[in-house]
């Protein structure tokens, strides 16, 4: 095959596993097949429609078939697949196709109305509506297509995916993988999680934020598995769907793994089939993993970032408990260090930067090139967070180095304070921003979510910090909320929240 990137992966599986199941959706089961002849006529339809090499597809819609089809018929015809986060506004959706310049958009039934909404202000000059055999729509293209798969020569050194940032600071940037970052990404996966052809995956996590897409579904196609995709995340559905489907790989940020465990049947649930749990977008609060533990399921824990496809570490089993709270060490294709203000290398305990290096690590930003130069400096890619790392070499994210909290010239990082929070049985969630103050320049305050029926009193709350943390630490004041905001990818929206409670 001349095609070396994710476009052939199908075939590639296909003459593998013709007859495994690659998809299931809503009962029904797409083996690899028949995916591959989805794909290639969706490929040569898009070739019809004008995307040559280089164009830019979008997608739009909930985890669907169509999605994966797409993805893998945009690199089949050598174009660039963009992934849209179906939470935006339309404004939000119109300026990242207009900044891809995406020259077709293909969108599921429940986002039409987006669709419409953006016709005007975006740059695609095709649209595509999955499930629609009339003129012109998704299956209609496919029945008129021929389905003899494309080999057109992509290197893996070309563009695969512009995945934009989650954006929780100014306009989110388009992060251009190619097929490379994305194959050696789906490598550290195979070797870390140890992952068999046999596995399951219930993809309920969005397959447009990139855990879903590259840390759970493609590793599982990649080695054989199957993918079960739900459209929407549903605490007491995923309860169900385990045990129907013998469910052995799961992801998801830490609020979703909190609303399962919150189900009723949570503690009869049969859990039997689950081998592999992991879970990043956020820190894993102890008190979580301990709800975990107790019905013998350990986390894998793992930290990565858009821009570098995205996995950089990863803290397997056997250190779950003895490692606990730490990302781990870096995956088998990938350098990560901890550095200071000059690149150099903190000493163990100390707090410093996390830079990441190796083949899965973007190529740059979209159209940006002053920000991917600002982030790529020397060739390490400059993470933004603050990390610490220990005498055997395992790293803790400690937080975001733009949310670190300065008061009284000590450093007060949320993540710290929010965990001990956290372990509150009263607490469903919390989140901890810096507010300004005459005396320390700027202390901490906590916005607490309290669990159902649980009366918290947030004076009471703070109280028990004492002995803790250090009295530098323990937020001056707190304020209860209905909900904590979140993007797709379960971090917290500090700046919102800042706007909502950040007045003195």
């Amino acid at each position: 095959m001349r095609n070396e990137g994710l476009g052939s992966w199908p075939a590639r599986r296909a003459r593998k596993t013709p007859r495994a199941a690659a998809l299931v959706h809503q009962g029904r089961t797409l083996s690899y097949a028949a995916l591959l002849g989805r794909v290639a006529r969706l490929a040569h339809a898009l070739r019809g429609l004008g995307v040559r090499p280089g164009d830019r597809v979008a997608y739009l819609g909930p985890n669907h078939p169509s999605f994966l089809e797409t993805l893998f018929a945009t690199g089949m015809a050598g174009g660039v697949f963009v992934p849209v986060n179906t939470r935006l506004t339309a404004p939000e959706i119109a300026y990242q196709l207009a900044d891809s310049g995406a020259s077709a958009l293909v969108y599921g039934p429940s986002h039409a109305g987006l669709a419409e909404a953006v016709r005007d202000d975006a740059s695609a000059r095709t649209e595509i509506a999955v499930g629609d055999r009339g003129e012109g729509g998704y299956e209609a293209l496919l029945d008129a297509a021929p389905d003899e798969p494309l080999d057109l020569p992509v290197a893996l050194d070309d563009p695969c995916m512009i995945m934009y940032t989650s954006g929780t600071t100014g306009r989110p940037k388009g992060a251009t993988l190619t097929h490379g970052n994305i194959t050696w990404n789906a490598v550290n996966v195979l070797i870390d999680h140890d992952l068999v052809a046999g596995e399951v995956a219930l993809v309920s996590a969005p397959l447009f934020h990139t855990a879903g897409l590259n840390m759970l579904t493609l590793p599982v196609l990649l080695k054989g598995g199957t993918c079960v995709l739900v459209a929407e995340f549903d605490p007491a559905a995923t309860l169900d769907m385990i045990a129907e489907h013998r469910v052995t790989f799961m992801f998801g940020v830490p609020t979703m793994f909190q609303r399962v465990a919150a189900e009723p049947g949570w503690a009869g649930a049969d859990l039997s089939s689950l081998r592999i749990l992991t879970c990043g977008g956020a820190p894993v609060p102890p008190s979580l993993i301990e709800t975990y533990q107790s019905r013998g399921l350990t986390f894998l824990q793992g930290y990565g970032m858009t821009e570098a496809a995205p996995g950089a570490l990863f803290l397997d089993a056997a250190h779950a408990v003895s490692k606990a709270g730490s990302a781990g060490v870096p995956h088998f294709f990938s350098d990560v260090r901890v550095v200071g203000p000059g690149m150099a290398d903190v000493s163990p305990g100390e707090t410093g930067e996390v830079v990441v290096q190796g083949p899965h690590v973007m190529r740059g930003y979209w159209g940006r090139p002053e920000d991917t130069a600002a982030v790529l400096a020397g060739g390490w890619f400059r993470s933004g967070d603050a990390a610490r790392v220990d005498e055997d070499g395992y790293a803790y994210i400690v937080d975001r180095i733009k949310d670190v909290i300065i008061s009284g010239g000590e450093n007060v990082y949320p993540a710290e304070v929010e965990n001990a929070i956290l372990a509150d049985p009263g607490v469903q969630d919390c989140a901890v921003i810096g507010v300004p103050d005459d005396t320390w320049g700027e202390v901490g305050r906590a916005v607490i979510v309290p669990r159902p029926g649980a009366e918290v009193d947030p004076g009471k709350v703070l109280g028990a910090l004492a002995g803790r943390l250090a009295r530098y630490k323990i937020p001056k004041s707190a304020v209860l909320a209905g909900e904590i905001p979140r993007n797709a990818a379960g971090k917290i929206l500090k700046a919102r929240l800042r706007e909502e409670h950040g007045m003195p």
